[in-house]
């Protein structure tokens, strides 16, 4: 069957950097999946974005449909056949649903019995025909989070849609859609190129790249990376390339050229936070650093342009910077101006969450719930002191005219602020660390006083949201409470504290919203939901540790109160699914655990009912075994409470061995179920057992 490369281009106003590259991957997968549901090989697929246009092109397309033969089963003989031998309204219906003759209809034996088929021959269509009757379909099914509308067109897109290019081989499909007609013509870089002809898909990079116009996004992200690379030889140069604003710029240009201006000396007096900040997030530079990694009063940009008049175009760019820096001064110096106490008293003024009061209200329960975290940990003066006056200031930047700027910036201004007010260090840091971690991955908080008081700034956020009714749904989560959740999980992880297990933290956390008259839903409702959330997020992390599913679904069902100790047992079990007696150890666990569940589980060990030896040898052995287990639970020390228990092993096969436990005599069944059911409880206070997999 003969092939063609297919190219679909939707030309536009320029698309916002970030949903550049969504919308390309989105546009493939409609028209990879289209493919394959219509029958149709085809082989490599390219993606090509820029800020005006997305673009797919599929190699080797079939130039049609394979014909379909189809044999369809129809009602049984007795039900389609008529007494006298002619069909019956059932076998003609069924022919008709078919789109064939009753006279084409065919009896056949199916399973000892007798029923009609339709055979069916369907021609398959030409691609472009498909293309020209579908495509539209298809291309309605591009979702953005925000789209718009233009002119009097009820058709919704990221930006108003231009241009369309449609070619099959060098067959133009003229599909409608978005009040534009699929052609052979598109349109290059905006001020440098032109309208231009395609002649096939194959001459698509090459034609457009005539017109000024870079199609391939890796190819325009490595020329900028060249391009800085060469600034940073030909001036001395160090120009970190933090890689999100990498790809940001790369979605914003057609044709990449990087430039390099200048700024005032004077503004290397302002934190480099604000410096970098103020560059990266309102004008997309990159800062520069000399070999020593200091800061310089110099900056990168990149035109969407060609290198003409760059001269000009650096010193308007300088003129925008120098702006920006001068407001970020004059809110650094006006924030200096205000002292913490004052800017402490303004978060009362700030609402927190419709229903929770204000900022000030929040970082009042941070404060007690800190003093209780305090209390558990024994924490003694001085440190006591800091964490305290930590906690109540950890919230004082919210109300600075830098932070509401720049939001990024909280945490890091509360540090500097702190600082230049005298504060403790330790406390001035504690303020940074508490927002740690920020996103998956980040830093975790180093000191103890920041861990303390984001684990209590983060559960008061997730339990607060929870006890309104608000949790996130699906891939919506405009809170960030999985990000919370999950920090809680990875710090208790990280510091390891036994005496904060996760449900005093949520009973912490519901106790200070009760005494202080936020809780305004069923509170043991509240919490099961709140616990259900916080098992998610404990697998979670430990998938992101490289736990095997099954070793993480067996400890999941143990105690679920200290993440760091959960991830010692999985790390156990990982360790111990390579010894050669762990599967006789798990089986052994594992067949206590389905009999015991044939038990009530409240009953008790009769120590006189114990007539077999292997039956007494097993009680003993489980209250050897339970002691040796609650030292080292109290230690924390895994591998201490699994050395305990696999010692049961030995004793729980010979008892299989030796003991009928469905015994005739109800007493004696009862009480050895009982047994079993103390070995359970045991063994799956480390972990369920009868969750591990072993390959056959």
């Amino acid at each position: 069957m003969a092939e063609q490369n297919w190219l679909v281009e939707i030309g536009c106003e320029e698309i916002p950097a970030r949903f550049v590259e969504s919308g390309v991957q989105q546009l493939r997968e409609k028209l990879t999946r289209w493919l394959e549901e219509n029958r149709l090989s085809f082989g490599k697929v390219h993606t090509y974005a820029t800020p005006r246009r997305l673009a797919v092109l599929v190699e080797n397309v079939a130039d049609a449909q394979a014909d379909v033969e189809e044999e369809v089963r129809g009602p049984a003989k007795q039900i389609a056949v008529a007494e006298d031998g002619s069909w019956t309204k059932a076998a003609e219906g069924f022919a008709r649903k078919q789109g064939i003759s009753p006279d084409q209809l065919q009896l056949r034996e199916y399973k000892g019995e007798t029923y009609v088929f339709a055979h069916k021959h369907q021609e398959g269509k030409r691609t472009a025909t498909l293309i020209g009757e579908e495509l539209a379909n298809v291309l309605k099914g591009l979702h953005f989070p925000k789209a718009m509308r233009w002119g009097d067109r009820r058709t919704r897109f990221i930006r108003p849609v231009r241009w369309l290019v449609c070619l099959f081989g060098e067959e133009v499909v003229p599909v409608k859609w978005a009040g534009v007609t699929g052609g052979n013509r598109t349109f290059g870089h905006r001020f440098l190129g032109g309208e231009t002809e395609i002649g096939q898909p194959a001459d698509y990079v090459e034609t457009l790249h005539d017109q000024k116009v870079m199609v391939e996004m890796e190819a325009r992200r490595e020329e900028i990376r060249q391009q800085l690379h060469r600034m940073e030889e030909q001036n001395g140069w160090r120009i970190p390339v933090d890689e999100e604003l990498l790809d940001e710029v790369t979605q914003l240009v057609e044709l990449p050229t990087a430039l390099s201006g200048s700024f005032d000396e004077r503004f290397l007096e302002l934190p480099e936070a604000v410096l970098i900040t103020t560059m990266r997030e309102h004008q997309r530079y990159f800062p520069v650093r000399d070999r020593d990694h200091h800061l310089l009063p110099h900056f990168v940009t990149v035109r969407n342009g060609d290198n003409r008049a760059l001269e000009q175009v650096a010193k308007g760019n300088e003129k925008v910077l120098s702006a920006r820096l001068a407001d970020a001064r004059f809110f650094y110096e006006e924030d200096l101006k205000l002292s913490i106490s004052t800017a402490v008293a303004k978060l009362d003024q700030v609402v927190y969450l419709e229903g929770l009061g204000s900022v000030g209200d929040q970082a009042r329960r941070i404060r007690k719930l800190v003093e209780e975290l305090a209390d558990q940990l024994g924490l003694e003066n001085p440190e006591r002191s800091r964490l305290f006056r930590a906690a109540d200031i950890c919230k004082f930047d919210l109300s600075t005219h830098m932070v509401d700027e720049f939001p990024e910036l909280s945490g890091v201004m509360g540090e500097e602020y702190a600082r230049r007010a005298g504060e403790d260090p330790e406390v001035a840091r504690a303020i940074m660390e508490h927002h740690y971690p920020r996103f998956a991955g980040d830093r975790l908080p180093e000191g103890r006083l920041g861990s303390l008081i984001s684990l209590a700034d983060k559960m008061d956020a997730v339990v607060a949201a929870f006890s309104l009714g608000i949790q996130p749904t699906g891939s919506q989560d405009p809170y960030g409470l999985r990000r919370k959740a999950s920090a809680v999980v990875h710090i208790l992880m990280d510091r390891g504290w036994s005496r904060l297990p996760l449900s005093l933290l949520i009973d912490l956390s519901l106790n200070r919203l009760q005494a202080d008259g936020w809780l305004q839903r069923d509170r043991e409702q509240v919490k099961e939901e709140i616990s259900a959330f916080f098992h998610l997020r404990l697998k979670g992390a430990l998938q992101e540790k490289g736990i095997r599913y099954d070793l993480i679904d067996a400890v999941l069902l143990s105690d679920l109160s200290s993440p760091q100790l959960m991830l010692e047992k999985a790390r156990v079990l990982t360790d111990a699914v390579a010894r050669e007696d762990f599967k006789m150890i798990v089986e052994g666990f594992s067949r206590a655990s389905n009999l015991a569940a044939k038990g009530g589980s409240e009953l008790q060990v009769n120590r006189d009912l114990l007539e077999v030896w292997a039956e007494r040898e097993l009680y003993a052995s489980i209250r050897s075994a339970s002691e040796d287990f609650s030292a080292a639970e109290k230690r924390q020390d895994a591998e201490g409470m699994f050395a305990a228990i696999a010692k049961l092993a030995p004793a729980i096969h010979r008892f299989f061995d030796d003991v009928l436990v469905m015994a005739e005599d109800e007493t004696t069944r009862t009480n050895r179920l009982a047994l079993l059911r103390e070995t359970d409880r045991l063994t799956k206070r480390f972990a369920a057992f009868n969750k591990i997999v072993f390959s056959s």
